[in-house]
This record gives C-alpha cells, structure tokens and sequence, in this order.
C-alpha cells in the first residue's frame, strides 16, 4: 500500500485520482550494467472520436544521462483502421518511416533515474474511417538510446463504440470531525448509445471514510477507491446513488476536504486496472455490506463490443467537505543529548512528534507539513546531513545534505498522522569539548513557500535543545540520542521531493522538474 504522500502526487489532467506514483516504479535487480524500462498503457478509443493522447513512461535501473533518446511506435496490425501520429504542437522531432509506425528522437540528454521519467513523447492514436467496434491490435513500443540495450513494450489497443458519459454537478457538504455526512453519486449518459455498465474512481482526501463498505466498490481501510456497475445507461439518462461517508476524528478544523470522482467505461477501467498492475498497485479489496446499485433505467438497448468515451473532460465531478469546529493540533520539537570526547563523532537524532488530536494533511499540494531549523552547537562539525536539509548562511542556500555549515533548514512529507514521529539524524564530529554545548532545534519555523503550520496548540514546546558533552569517565567513545519515535525520513517519498521544490522555490533556485503528467490518465 502507497503511503498517503505518494498516491496524492498523482492527478492526471483527464482523470484525477492516485494510486501510483513514481515510488511505486517497479524495480530492477542489482545489476551496474545499466538497464531501461519503458511502458504505455493499454488504450480503447471510441470509433469516428479523435482518439486520445497518450505518452510512454520510461525508467532506469539506475541514474544514467541517455543521448539520442528515441522511442519508436508501431501500430502496423491495425493498419488502415487506426493510426499513431505525433501530437501537435509538442516540438519534438518524430518521423514516419513507413506506414502506422512513428519514430521519435530528441537531440537533448536526458537525465533519467529510478524514479522514472512520464511525458515522454506524446502521441495521438486515433481510429480511420475503416474503424469498427471490436476491432483489437497491439501497439509495440521500443525504447532506445546510445550505449545501452534497447528495450519493447507491447500494449493492446481496442476500438468501440463511442459512450459519452458525464459527471454530476459538484457538491458541498459541511461536517464536523467524527460525524457522518453523505454525498450524491450522479452519472448522465449525454450520448445516444446505451452504456454497458459503468466504473467509476475516487480520490478522496485523508479523513472521508467510507462507512460502508459495498461489495461492488472497493476499499483500502476505510477509503474507497473505485465502483463497478452492470445497470445498463440508456442515452440520455440519469443515474444516481447516495454514498455515506464518516469524517475521521483526526480531520483539522476548521478546513477543507476534496474528492474527485471519475467516471469511465466498463472497458476504458480495464485499461486502468491494467496501467495499475503495471506497478503493482492495489485499488483495494470489495467490501462486505451488499450492493450498492444505481437507479434502475428503462429501455435498454442491446449491447455491442467494446466502449470508450470520446469526451472524457466532462467525466469528473467534485466533492467539497466543509469540515466545521476547532480540532488543530500539537507538534512538538525533539532534541538529543549526545557525549563524547574530543575528535570523536556522535549522531544527534532530532525531528519532530504530531502529539494530535488533528492530523496533517498537505498531500494535494505536495508541501511540507512544517519547515526547522537546526543551529549546530558551537564545538562541533556536522559530518553527516540528511537530504532534506539545506546549509544556509544569510540568503545563500547550499546543496542539500551538505555537511560543514553552522545553520540547516530541513523540509518534511506532506502526511504526519496524528500520534506518529518523524526524525533527523545529523553526524557530530566534536571539535572541542565545551560543557553543554548546546545547539537549537525550531520548528514550524516561517517559510516564504507552501505548506508550513502556523496554528500549533502549544508554541511553547516548537523548540528543543541538541546538549553535547564530555563523554562520562573520559571514554574514547562517543553516543548520542534523542527523544522516542519511529519513522524516519528515508527512501523513496514524494512528499519529500514535494517539499523540495517548495524550499527551492524559497531559496530562488529554479530548473527543478519532477515529471510531466500525462494528459489522460494517472501518471507515474
């Protein structure tokens, strides 16, 4: 299961919602010959529609700069029913050497790591005159560049007929933290073609439970992720159902809550169950409390073959939660009393606990919970620093995790539940001895940046000591600690590379780029 930080940073421009994000890249077998990864999804486009766009996700091993960059398209099985054509408008440098295939190549270097690179040369497929519902092929993708083995990628490709299905109105709800509240659930088929069934997808803010669990949804915990229908949608109609929600008692109020819902075809959610096996990611397991239906429709027609949707920008709706009350939040400061002699090094463990009752919940922006400060005690050095903290001497900002410097500013994820701790281990090396040489720990510390918490129910404990003294009995060694917790800020998280940009931005620095979201789908 994704942490909360890295499913939100995924929220494609057709469809919103995050399942997968490029922590969630599949990995590599440890190798040093450099090996690449290169993906498409899996596409149905409505038949006499414009098709849709998409792009190739690639990834690496391990961090490599490839030169010439090329990524090759076939779709010769469906020739003359469907094509694959380069996006317009894009500047990227693409060819047709024969017919129903593209090949596209950039001049630049293009730095890629495990982390993966989404984005990747945009290109339109879209289905000829000839086209019919059911029609199936299969789009070979071949990733290639100097140095290093190309790698293919084959994905399924299906004609259908063209079901327009569009989202209700969005929706305002208020209710306080611990309560329940329900929220409407409205599709309108606005084509004349009957649906066969629908699907549709949730992403729902941190805190909007599900209190029931259906058998036809499905669930992670308590928060629901995806609907699968069988009613039949004559053109023209309109179906609805009502779902009951709970707000988790950790929910901050006063504030805001947000769900998105989408809605897709039978076959389109196929496509995105396929994308999310891809990465090996879940959409939860059905729910147990009977099934939840839509509103019964009359005259249904006759199904076909396939189905997508032609206009899939009207196939989201919004829910907005008005979370009522005061419920904020503590968080404290921890600092270290470390010992040693001089010349030894010690780590100094510092961060910072959520002492509740309120949970932090930046995910949809990517920013930091809180920002701190760590002013190094005067006899000592820094040896070793975490990535997510910058050297700062005035308005200069060093390189992250560069050790040596006197004063650290340091991010955080964009998820800190209430209860839960988060830590900082900095390496000591111990100059000279000085009798409680004590340096300072700040938190929620002003940021010209998002994120940051400013209403904390006890100001008075933002800021702790890092107290280093001579080692008892004048041993040769040195220990240091801190105060209790778990969670510290290692490996892959997104929230961290969120909260990156964000103290970049602050720090004036530009040029750096996460990923390119794809236009019609969840991106990795």
């Amino acid at each position: 299961m994704l942490s909360n930080s890295s499913r939100r940073l995924l929220a494609g421009l057709g469809v919103a919602g995050a399942f997968v994000a490029a922590s969630a890249t599949p990995g590599f077998a440890a190798d040093p010959k450099v090996k690449l990864g290169v993906y498409f999804s899996d596409t149905t486009i409505a038949a006499d529609s414009d098709g849709k766009i998409d792009y190739s996700i690639i990834r690496s091993s391990t961090s490599v700069v490839l030169h010439d960059l090329t990524v090759r398209y076939d779709l010769t099985g469906l020739a003359g029913k469907v094509t694959v054509g380069e996006e317009e408008n894009t500047g990227t440098d693409c060819t047709s050497p024969s017919a129903n295939v593209l090949v596209c190549t950039t001049p630049w270097e293009v730095e890629l790591d495990e982390w993966g690179l989404s984005g990747v040369f945009p290109v339109q497929i879209k289905p000829t005159g000839k086209a019919q519902d059911g029609d199936t092929g299969t789009l070979k993708v071949t990733l290639s560049a100097n140095g290093v083995d190309s790698v293919s990628h084959e994905a399924k490709v299906r004609v259908g007929e063209g079901v327009d299905l569009a989202a209700g109105p969005e929706t305002t709800v208020s209710a306080a933290p611990g309560k329940g509240f329900t929220a409407p659930l409205k599709v309108t088929n606005v084509g004349e073609t009957t649906a066969k069934g629908a699907a549709v997808v949730f992403y729902n803010d941190y805190g909007m439970n599900a209190a029931k669990h259906y058998s036809n949804c499905t669930y992670v915990g308590d928060e629901l992720r995806t609907c699968r229908f069988d009613e039949e949608l004559p053109g023209g109609s309109t179906f609805g159902a009502t779902l009951p929600y709970a707000l988790g008692a950790d929910t901050m109020a006063p504030g805001n809550r947000y769900g998105e819902i989408i809605w897709m075809t039978p076959d389109e959610f196929e496509d995105f169950e396929n994308y999310l096996g891809n990465y090996d990611v879940t959409i939860g397991k059905p729910g147990t409390d009977g099934k939840l239906t839509l509103a019964e429709a009359a005259g249904r027609a006759a199904a076909r073959g396939f189905q997508a949707d032609p206009r899939p920008e009207n196939n989201a709706s919004y829910l907005q939660v008005k979370v009522t009350g005061n419920n904020s939040t503590d968080l404290e400061a921890l600092g270290a009393s470390v010992t040693g002699k001089a010349g030894a090094t010690v780590k100094a463990t510092v961060g910072l606990r959520n002492n509740g009752p309120a949970t932090l919940d930046y995910s949809r922006s990517g920013s930091s919970v809180t920002y701190l400060t760590f002013d190094v005690p005067k006899g000592t050095t820094t040896t070793a620093v975490p990535e997510n903290c910058f050297p700062v001497k005035g308005d200069e900002w060093g390189e992250p995790g560069k050790p040596g410097a006197r004063h650290y500013r340091c991010y955080f994820d964009s998820f800190l539940k209430a209860g839960d701790t988060v830590k900082l281990e900095f390496g000591l090396k111990i100059d000279k001895v000085i009798a409680n040489d004590t340096g300072l720990v700040k938190i929620n510390v002003p940021c010209e940046c998002d994120g940051g918490f400013y209403r904390d129910l006890k100001p008075a404990n933002d800021t702790a000591k890092v107290v280093v003294n001579a080692a008892p009995g004048g041993g040769d060694g040195g220990q240091g600690g801190g105060d209790g917790g778990t969670l510290p800020i290692t490996g892959s998280s997104t929230g961290l590379i969120a909260g990156l940009g964000a103290l970049l931005l602050a720090a004036g620095a530009v040029g750096y780029v996460l990923t390119r979201r794809r236009k019609t789908r969840f991106v990795a």
